[in-house]
C-alpha cells in the first residue's frame, strides 16, 4: 500500500465485503439445511463460512464506518424477491461479488488470502450450478 488513507480505505473495503460474504454464505446455508434438509450443500456452505476466519482480524473493526457508508441504503431491486430462487440467486451473486473483490484486495497484503477468496469464489460457482441446476435450453420452434 501506497499511503495510510489507502491502507485505512482497504482495510474497510475488506471488512465490508468480508460481511457482505459471511451474510451471504449464511442465507445459502440456512435454506439448504432448514428449508431443503440438504445436508451436503448446507454443510459445504458451513464449510466455506468457516474457512472466512481466517481472513478475520479484530483490529480491523476500526475502521467500518456505516454512518458514512453512501450506499448503505437498499435498492428497489434489493428488496424485491418474488420466489425462493430469486432470493438463492441474489446470494449466489452477493457471495460471488465479493470473493472476487477480497481476492483482488488481498493480492496487495497476503497472496495466501488472496487465493483462499479464488478457491471460494470457485467453489460457489460449482455450488450454484448444482443448486440452481443447468438452465433451460429455449427450444427452437422452427426445427424439426
Amino acid at each position: 500500500m501506497s499511503n495510510r488513507e489507502d491502507s485505512v480505505r482497504l482495510q474497510r473495503l475488506i471488512d465490508a465485503n468480508l460481511n457482505r460474504l459471511k451474510e451471504g454464505l449464511r442465507v445459502l446455508e440456512d435454506v439448504q439445511r432448514y428449508l431443503y434438509d440438504h445436508a451436503e450443500y448446507a454443510g459445504r456452505f458451513k464449510n466455506l463460512r468457516h474457512s472466512l476466519q481466517q481472513a478475520y482480524d479484530p483490529e480491523r473493526l476500526r475502521y467500518r464506518d456505516i454512518v458514512n457508508d453512501v450506499l448503505k441504503k437498499s435498492t428497489e431491486s434489493e428488496m424485491q424477491r418474488i420466489e425462493l430462487r430469486d432470493l438463492l440467486i441474489a446470494n449466489f451473486s452477493r457471495s460471488e461479488e465479493s470473493s472476487r473483490v477480497l481476492e483482488e484486495a488481498f493480492k496487495l497484503l497476503d497472496p495466501d488470502l488472496s487465493a483462499l477468496f479464488k478457491e471460494i469464489r470457485y467453489e460457489l460457482y460449482d455450488l450454484e450450478k448444482a443448486v440452481l441446476g443447468e438452465p433451460e435450453k429455449k427450444s427452437n420452434s422452427n426445427s424439426r
